[in-house]
Order: C-alpha cells, then sequence, then structure tokens
C-alpha cells in the first residue's frame, strides 16, 4: 500500500492521510482534520474508493473534518476503545478552547491494541493497531509490515514527540509507548507523524538512547 499526504495549512499544519492499495486503488483514510472539500476532491480526482476513516487520536485537529467524510463516502469511522471520550467531549478534544462550540463525532467504532485493519477489496492488505499512549490515552499508531511504514499521529515527530499537557497525557506513558511499540519497529521503517514532514526510525532513536 501506499501514503498519500495532504497538508492542512488551515487546521495547525496536520497530516492527513490516505493510505492506498494501488491494485484496487481501495484504501483507508486517516486523520482528516479539516478541509473536507479539498479531501474529497483528492478522493474523486485519483478515482480512490476509502474504505474507511481511522484515527490516530481524537484531537480536533484530526477529526474536523470526520463528518463531513463520512456523509459524503458513506463509510465507518474508527478509533482506539479509550477514543469516545474524546470524541464525545470537547473538553477532551480540544476544539471547545479553539472558537467553536465544540467538535462531536458520534457513533464510531472502535479498535484495540493488536487488531487487523483490512481492506474489504483485498484482506491480505492491513494496517495493524499499535496502542501508543501519552499524548493522548487512547493514542494510535497504524503500522504496514508489508510496505513498511508506520502512521503515527502526534506520539512522535522528526526530532521530537507530542505534547503531554493535555487531557489524558503523560510523558512517562509517551516515552515509553515511543521505545516498546515504535522504536522496536525495522529501523528503515517510514514515519509518517500527525504534522511536518516524515522521518524513520533509525532517524528517531538517538533521541530516545
Amino acid at each position: 500500500m501506499r501514503v498519500y499526504r495532504a497538508t492542512l495549512w488551515s487546521v495547525l499544519g496536520v497530516n492527513s492521510y490516505f493510505v492506498i492499495d494501488e491494485e484496487t486503488r481501495h484504501g483507508f483514510a486517516v486523520d482528516p482534520g479539516g478541509m473536507p472539500e479539498r479531501l474529497l476532491g483528492a478522493v474523486r480526482d485519483q478515482g480512490w474508493v476509502i474504505e474507511k476513516i481511522l484515527l490516530t487520536h481524537g484531537h480536533f485537529d484530526h477529526i474536523g473534518a470526520v463528518d463531513a467524510l463520512r456523509s459524503a463516502l458513506g463509510i465507518p469511522v474508527m478509533i482506539h476503545e479509550k477514543g469516545p471520550k474524546y470524541l464525545l467531549d470537547p473538553e477532551w478534544n480540544l476544539s471547545a478552547g479553539h472558537g467553536s462550540s465544540g467538535i462531536v463525532v458520534e457513533g464510531a467504532e472502535t479498535f484495540r491494541e493488536g487488531d487487523r485493519i483490512a481492506l474489504a477489496s483485498d484482506p491480505e492488505k492491513y494496517l495493524s493497531v499499535l496502542h501508543t499512549p501519552g499524548h493522548t490515552e487512547d493514542g494510535c499508531t497504524f503500522y504496514c509490515a508489508s510496505d513498511g511504514f508506520a502512521l503515527t499521529g502526534d506520539t512522535i515527530f522528526r526530532g521530537t514527540y507530542g505534547a503531554v499537557h493535555f487531557p489524558g497525557g503523560d510523558e512517562k506513558t509517551l516515552l515509553r509507548s515511543i521505545r516498546e511499540k515504535i522504536l522496536s519497529l525495522p529501523d528503515d521503517t517510514v514515519l509518517y507523524p500527525g504534522h511536518n514532514s516524515e522521518t524513520t526510525v533509525a532517524a528517531e532513536k538517538w533521541l530516545y538512547m
């Protein structure tokens, strides 16, 4: 599968991603944080069939376009089992403090550590769920072993890691998630973060030795 990035400058420079099977043109949308017209335009222009919306965590800048995409494409949205309290509470998802009445996303399906989220078009193509809390309680990384990449949300960035002062954040937990779940992946694994540019496992290990 191949990763396509859409950086949404209007919402804190968040990276939204499409993970696409090039053979079937089916795939997933990951963290649609805003600008739904742009994201839907990419889907139409490329002729993709998006099967599910996957969320690395429930902060507002990663979920702002969920309802628009879900409605337009008629697809489910999925988050870690600890994520609904973020989706349903503007205080927890931080949208209450950013000039709006708050974002609420209802009816999400849930997954847990170790689950495989497979494409209906080809069940051999899937993402593995790694629960990587610390930035939030529900933080997850989606790992594709066959193609050597991971979508890390706000767990780890190039040269740094996610903030820990928001509800549910904890630095010790986050560092443990990074060391045990992410830096244990093969060194050449490409890491696609929620903000800024991609990196690799090998490039980030120096910071956590």
